[in-house]
């Protein structure tokens, strides 16, 4: 995707923004980043403030994560003790600045304008795009916004160059992706994999296998806005546009292992449980239809179940995600 930023006029104000408000169930990637090596954030949000004329940065991150918050507090002041943040970086003309903001613990605002609001002091609810964020973001003015793990990807990529990143991944989704493995898996933490990596060698190579020789059923990955992907999709490459075909998303990169001893049905009521509780209530498709979404599950859970149901279900589904305005939908 190519962003372009509103046109460059004297003295213009521009932000540089790092999400780090990972919400998703199962979801710990940018937790391990932050707490073992915050300076690769830093220093590339500085690079980035650098590459647009921006000052000033921002990293939203969950209040959930104390220990990270208090770790990148300290690196944020390490940083200025060496020079690498604050004014006149290394001697020269830039100056750049990075504050941490910490999130109520509302998944919404885990969705770019969602975030955005919540810096400003006001309520967590995403915003009708266009304009996007690049264009007209925080308080108003053009911003950069990528999560932890893009922006701990390009000091690696600078030095090594860019060639080193591509050689990874397919041909439309270059280097490397982190998942955070769990449920039902021998072998549960972080994983990084080359994009084009089959869910197959993540499970059975890489995590081992199913305990107790049960048979795999599905993985759900993209979190409460994803999808499950069943046994015979196991050979299917991993990248974002292979996912999306299969009718999931790559999302943060939580991956659910789960067994021949899972209910599908119960697995997309505790999603829609989730985002149920989650929802800002802004958009009346998401904020009414997810809960007529569950009432039907529920029905259909307690064995009350009717003829139609399922296409309902269906009809619900698609009004919500193509009028809710944030991932909830």
């Amino acid at each position: 995707m190519k962003w372009q930023f509103a046109a460059n006029t004297p003295n213009e104000i521009k932000y540089v923004v790092c999400n780090a408000d990972e919400g998703d169930p199962g979801a710990f990637m940018d937790r391990s980043v932050l707490e073992g090596d915050p300076h690769s954030v830093l220093e590339s949000m500085a690079i980035a403030g650098y590459a647009i004329g921006a000052k000033q940065g921002y990293i939203y991150i969950r209040a959930e994560y104390p220990v990270a918050v208090k770790r990148l507090n300290k690196a944020i002041e390490q940083a200025h003790e060496h020079g690498v943040l604050g004014n006149n970086i290394f001697g020269t003309d830039f100056s750049f600045d990075i504050e941490l903001r910490l999130g109520s613990g509302a998944f919404v605002c885990g969705e770019e304008t969602a975030l955005i609001a919540s810096i400003e002091g006001l309520r967590g609810e995403p915003r009708p795009r266009p304009p996007f964020p690049a264009v007209k973001g925080l308080f108003g003015k053009p911003t950069l916004l990528n999560n932890v793990e893009t922006y701990a990807n390009i000091t690696q990529i600078i030095l090594k160059g860019a060639d080193w990143f591509t050689s990874m991944g397919t041909e439309k989704s270059k280097g490397t992706k982190v998942f955070a493995l769990g449920g039902k898996i021998s072998n549960t933490g972080l994983v990084e994999i080359p994009m084009g990596t089959t869910l197959r060698e993540v499970v059975f190579n890489i995590g081992g296998g199913i305990p107790g020789g049960k048979e795999f059923k599905a993985a759900q990955t993209g979190g409460p806005s994803g999808g499950c992907i069943p046994a015979e999709k196991l050979d299917v490459p991993i990248d974002y546009d292979n996912l999306i075909s299969i009718g999931s998303m790559m999302g943060s990169g939580g991956m659910i292992i789960m067994d021949e001893d899972n209910c599908m049905v119960n697995i997309a009521k505790f999603f829609l449980e989730f985002t149920v509780d989650e929802s800002c209530g802004k958009c009346p498709p998401c904020r009414i239809g997810t809960r007529r979404m569950l009432e039907m599950l529920e029905k259909i859970t307690d064995g009350r179940g009717e003829e139609g149901d399922l296409e309902k279900l269906e009809s619900l589904a698609e009004n919500i995600k193509a009028a809710a305005l944030c991932g909830l939908g």
